[in-house]
């Protein structure tokens, strides 16, 4: 039912460039900093198994393929070849880039686009210009100014910007834009604490608030980390209704509010889905990180999202790997959820193709006013 249906990946990073040994492959594998020993092997784990599954066939090897002999091959045909194959293999007709996560070189969105010819975009992440003021020499009382220049600027180009305040802050946050005098002193603190020594992280709520509003006032669709994360997070903190007091001051705006990931509050962000207008969800990051368990999540955000408000994403990050999985394993779990329905007599088979079309790629390209997205294969 999918096979010929293109994709738009709505939230997405770029892939390395440098060949990996074992350790370095399975680090990227994970959400984890570090492989420990005591865990044992990332190939031992849902995502480890849908690699030699389904990828070890793309790269010209049998399926299920034993790790050495998966990395062996990925070593004989270089970086760039196992990249090509890899996103060629996705359907993926445009991509929607996050570019503010680089903890080293990785593709841009011109790289992306140029490796297979699909289109690419870019989303803005609103902590990193925050910090890029900081680091410029912006004094408390210039700050703003100086975030809303920097925003200004790199977004004319971009089809959206995105909050990380689930890792910096939580996203209990209070719904009101801060006044300017909330905004100095919130700077004041962190100038503070950089001069003491801390990091330039942005990490306040005021300062949050601040970026949010900024970003809603741009009316670009804002995306928020949601849900599953690496080490840094505090899940707890994570669940999209701990957003409620906020979408209800933003729905007036119109502005598209994308709830990213959302395990395993997925079915909290479809709750949220249905009784806000202007919220959207996804299940992006843990699609190829739940394997063959991924149709079961789908299914279950499907429970009370609307079709019309339920995206695809890989949120890949680091290895083409996750590009094919994050297509392949949504594009089966999704067919599989369409096709009982159509069995059941719950929805025409056209209504089937019809829906397909609007997750996989409609959706984006209506939400992001994608105009130039390359047409469905």
């Amino acid at each position: 039912m999918l096979d010929g249906v293109a994709l738009v990946d709505h939230h997405c990073h770029g892939v390395v460039r440098r060949a990996l040994n074992r350790t370095a492959f399975e680090e990227l594998l994970t959400e984890s900093s570090a492989v420990h020993p005591l865990g044992g092997s990332l190939f031992d784990s849902q995502i480890g198994f849908a690699v030699r599954r389904w990828c070890a066939p793309v790269l010209d090897l049998p399926v299920h393929s034993s790790p050495a002999d998966y990395l062996a091959r990925r070593a004989e045909l270089g970086v760039d070849e196992v990249t090509r194959r890899l996103l060629a293999a996705t359907g993926i007709t445009a991509y929607v880039v996050d570019t503010g996560f680089e903890p080293e070189p990785i593709t841009s969105p011109a790289e992306m686009a140029g490796l297979t010819g699909a289109a690419a975009y870019e989303v803005v992440r609103l902590e990193g210009l925050a910090e890029e003021a900081v680091l410029s020499g912006s004094t408390a009382a210039g700050f703003a100014d100086e975030v809303r220049r920097l925003l200004w600027d790199r977004t004319r180009d971009a089809v959206a910007v995105k909050s990380i305040a689930a890792y910096r802050v939580g996203l209990e946050l209070d719904p009101d834009r801060p006044s300017a005098a909330e905004i100095v002193a919130a700077v004041d603190r962190w100038l503070l604490e950089v001069d003491a020594g801390a990091a330039v992280r942005c990490a306040d709520g005021v300062l949050s608030r601040f970026l949010i509003w900024e970003g809603l006032d741009l009316g670009l669709p804002l995306q928020f980390h949601v849900g599953v994360g690496d080490s840094e997070v505090d899940l707890h903190r994570c669940d999209p209704l701990l957003l409620t007091a906020l979408l209800r001051a933003t729905e007036p705006l119109g502005v598209p509010i994308m709830l990213l990931h959302n395990y395993p509050f997925h079915r909290n962000a479809g709750y949220l889905a249905q009784v806000f207008s202007h919220v959207f969800v996804d299940v992006g990051l843990v699609t190829h990180n739940l394997g063959r368990a991924a149709g079961r999540v789908i299914a279950e955000t499907l429970e009370l999202a609307p079709f019309g408000k339920f995206l695809f994403s890989t949120d890949a990050f680091g290895l083409p790997e996750l590009y094919h999985l994050g297509a392949l394993l949504f594009r089966r779990g999704l067919a599989d959820f369409l096709t009982a329905g159509t069995d059941a007599g719950d929805w025409s088979a056209s209504d089937a193709v019809r829906i397909a079309r609007m997750i996989c790629h409609e959706n984006a390209q209506r939400v992001y006013r994608l105009a130039h997205a390359q047409s469905p294969l």
